[in-house]
């Protein structure tokens, strides 16, 4: 640019160059400049036009740190032109001008006074502005940062939040999984509705628009200084869903770049993530625990997840838990050893008196065993792990055993190829004293089962009942006390009747009972020395319906079917 005319010329082309002409190339693009004109506002120029007064200054002047269009507008500026300044080029004019020593002190109404005064009138007092501002920074983000300017923006917005926290959208709220899934997605993260309606300066800009070196020190700085966690951990789940999450749900595979980053801004967001229980939901605490995992972000990072999945466990769903493996040689179609060291840091860190935490987790866990179950891979092994360690923790609870069996019934069924020792070491972790009638009845009937559980599962049947007889008879005799004590003595010839019914009934009971432990105290004895086993085998379908006739409590209850409630899971 040989005059001042041509300052802004598309092509930025010199039209006559000129020995008083600076010749610069910004970025590939070629600046022809008036030497006196640019030292009369430029310090740095000034200095070395006066060392070096005829030598070509290309040289000294090629890392200039901008890029063309900000340099145009500081050449228009020194060339007398008017310029636009706005939030996406004041931050980059300030750099420049201050690297060319533009300020008041080498020339009146210089550039970096202009600049400074939009900055503050125009872009501090504007959420969206300095969003646009920060934003445009990105490139040049280390000058921006030794001016003070990245920390003049992140103050301004720090300072709006605090007086209204919904500019980081509404808190999260904890959806319960439903078949609407994903109507309860769409809706359970919505942005402040009313923050559209009545700030005349919204246009949707928000903090996700910020690359993870600029919106982490601004969170922290947030967390610092009391903004409300609720409404910080919304924001962090929108910047997730912005740039992580997409990534890790989709079809096509990341390139490194891609997932280098994404590992980068999972590792940021979890190290900000709030720590206070059930804040964020569980669902959502598995998912940035499934793309960190697919991410392979670095282990302390994981290992936090799932502490903090741990800590509000008994929040979980059996969706959240299903966790798939990765890698190529998976060898399970579920992450089970992720989920093992969530459920023992539940157990670990549960401190409270009231064992309905402990109950909850124990039917979570079996769910899940019903669940992973149907992975042909599944090892045995790791089946008894996570069902010791949900029999162990509620132990001592009335926890009813039916999901714990279902589980196991779905195992056996999935993997017909064990052994007899290996089923019944399936088997060694059902509570037989705990299953419902329904889930005795099925298992009285199912071939998959050993020998031996069928057993187990009549005595505790038959212990069930002796139990209820003997409280039958003993309620039997407390009425007749009370009754003798309220002076209804001249009511006996009215109740004996009743009462040897009554007294009959329950001797006619007790000797069922008496015959039943006789048949069973045979089962075993024969079970014991290998005789029964073909027996058994010939017969097991019968077995429980034996029992019943001579309890005489036959039902019509279908024979095949398992009676154990299975509850609806949508796997990821």
């Amino acid at each position: 640019m040989a005059t001042s005319k041509s300052i802004g010329s598309p092509s930025r082309k010199a039209m006559s160059a000129s020995s008083s002409d600076v010749q610069l190339h910004i970025c590939g693009v070629p600046f022809s400049l008036n030497r006196e004109i640019l030292a009369a506002r430029s310090a740095k120029l000034a200095a070395l036009l006066k060392e070096n007064p005829e030598d070509d200054l290309s040289h000294l002047l090629g890392d200039i740190p901008t890029d063309s269009q900000t340099f145009e507008l500081v050449a228009r500026f020194c060339h007398g032109f008017d310029i636009n300044l706005s939030p996406e080029n004041v931050i980059k004019v300030l750099c420049l001008a201050h690297y060319l020593g533009m300020s008041e002190i080498h020339s009146t109404n210089n550039l970096i006074k202009k600049a400074c005064f939009y900055f503050q009138n125009n872009i501090l007092p504007s959420w969206n502005k300095c969003i646009k501002a920060l934003k445009s920074a990105e490139t040049i983000l280390q000058q921006a940062a030794d001016l003070s300017l990245v920390d003049a923006c992140a103050e301004s917005i720090i300072a709006k939040v605090l007086n209204d926290p919904g500019l980081l959208g509404e808190p999260i709220r904890n959806v319960t999984t439903t078949d609407d899934d994903s109507e309860n997605d769409e809706n359970a993260y919505k942005p402040n509705v009313r923050r559209r309606l009545f700030v005349l300066d919204w246009k949707s800009e928000d903090l996700t628009l910020l690359s993870i070196a600029l919106y982490e020190p601004i969170i922290r700085a947030m967390v610092h200084r009391k903004v409300p966690l609720e409404y910080v951990a919304s924001s962090l789940f929108h910047y997730l869903n912005k740039w992580v999450f997409p990534g890790t749900k989709g079809e096509d595979e990341p390139s490194i770049h891609e997932r280098n980053s994404h590992r980068e801004i999972i590792e940021a967001v979890e190290r900000v993530l709030p720590q206070e229980r059930g804040l964020i939901p569980c669902s959502l605490l598995s998912q940035i625990l499934q793309s960190a995992i697919i991410l392979d972000a670095n282990t302390d990072c994981k290992s936090r997840l799932e502490i903090r999945i741990g800590k509000q466990l008994d929040q979980a769903t059996v969706k959240d838990l299903l966790i798939p493996a990765q890698g190529y040689a998976k060898e399970e179609q579920y992450d089970t050893e992720s989920v093992k060291r969530i459920l023992k840091n539940f157990y670990g860190n549960y401190s409270s008196t009231d064992t309905s935490g402990l109950i909850v987790v124990a039917e979570l866990v079996d769910e899940f065993l019903a669940e992973v179950a149907n992975d042909i891979d599944l090892k045995l092994n790791t089946f008894l792990a996570l069902a010791e360690l949900s029999q162990a923790a509620s132990g001592g609870t009335n926890r009813n055993a039916d999901g714990m069996y279902r589980a196991i019934d779905i195992y056996l069924d999935k993997h017909r190829y064990l052994t007899d020792r290996e089923r019944e070491e399936v088997c060694r972790v059902l509570e037989c004293n705990k299953m419902s009638p329904e889930a005795c009845e099925h298992a009285a009937q199912n071939e998959k089962l050993p020998v031996r559980v069928m057993v187990q599962i009549l005595f505790s049947v038959q212990l069930k009942l002796k139990d209820t007889v003997t409280k039958r008879i003993q309620r039997g005799s407390d009425n007749r006390l009370l009754k003798l004590e309220e002076g209804e003595e001249d009511e006996r010839g009215t109740s004996s009747s009743e009462e040897e019914m009554t007294k009959a009934e329950m001797e006619k009971m007790g000797s069922r009972v008496l015959e039943l432990e006789k048949e069973c105290d045979m089962m075993r004895r024969e079970i014991q020395r290998g005789s029964y086993q073909h027996k058994i085998q010939k017969g097991k379908t019968s077995a429980w319906k034996e029992m019943k006739r001579k309890l005489g409590c036959m039902t019509s209850m279908d024979e095949t079917k398992c009676h154990v409630k299975k509850k609806k899971v949508h796997p990821r």
